[in-house]
């Protein structure tokens, strides 16, 4: 792959052609490469042995939440008001946090660096969401301390989720909660949870084939979500 190619083109050759595997593999790390990679719908991540080398993700299924089939677990609905969520949060310590959380295997430090640089609140003049993809965090927060978090994309009306922490129990889910909350009062169509698990189904979200998820994909990266950053 290069920065050249039409990754939109791309996607459509590995769906006609029944393509088996998940993982693609780019030698570039240049930050317009991984942009444009996010923009078509591959989750970026990376891996390193001696060269990294980056990997472009394209599952078989995808799970999706859409907002009218979130699931507030009853236990939890009367602690919500108690953790504040805070919107693009540094980023850069939500990623290490990440990172201690899950180790460094797939967030190599060349994909670090990158992600970083497409954090808009690093651009004293962007005041509106920017109309390309960026990369930002959410924090949450307890009597003022971080207790959980989670970093991903953003791409029109779609937000992917790439890693997320917790420090104290439940938390994770109650992040999970408001976000999804703010997601959809913002405008968004729907929140890519990336590969289905067992704790995004029981939050409401369901699993897409690749075709079907690329499909309105595209459809919602031309929606724009009412935010500021």
């Amino acid at each position: 792959m290069s920065e050249l190619s039409d990754y939109d083109n791309v996607i459509d050759s590995l769906i006609d052609s029944g393509y088996k595997e998940e993982f693609c593999v780019a030698d570039s790390f240049e930050v317009p490469v991984i942009r444009s990679l996010m923009e078509a719908g591959f989750l970026v991540m990376s891996f390193q042995n001696g060269e990294a080398l980056l990997l472009p993700k394209l599952h078989w299924e995808r799970s999706v939440l859409f907002f009218k089939d979130l699931h507030i677990p009853k236990s939890l609905k009367s602690r919500l008001h108690t953790y504040t969520l805070k919107l693009f949060d540094s980023l850069q310590p939500i990623i290490e946090a990440c990172i201690d959380a899950h180790g460094d295997e797939w967030l190599t430090e060349p994909l670090v660096k990158a992600l970083i640089k497409l954090d808009p609140r690093l651009h004293s003049d962007q005041n509106d969401i920017p109309q390309r993809a960026f990369c930002s965090a959410f924090g949450l927060y307890k009597n003022n301390k971080l207790v959980a978090g989670e970093f991903g994309v953003f791409c029109g009306g779609v937000y992917t989720s790439y890693s997320g922490f917790y420090w104290e129990s439940n938390a994770g889910t109650i992040q999970m909660v408001l976000t999804a909350r703010f997601l959809e009062a913002s405008g968004f169509a729907f929140w890519d949870l990336g590969m289905p698990m067992d704790y995004k189904s029981r939050l409401g979200a369901v699993s897409l084939a690749r075709p079907h998820f690329i499909k309105l994909f595209r459809e919602a990266r031309l929606v724009r979500p009412l935010l500021s950053v």
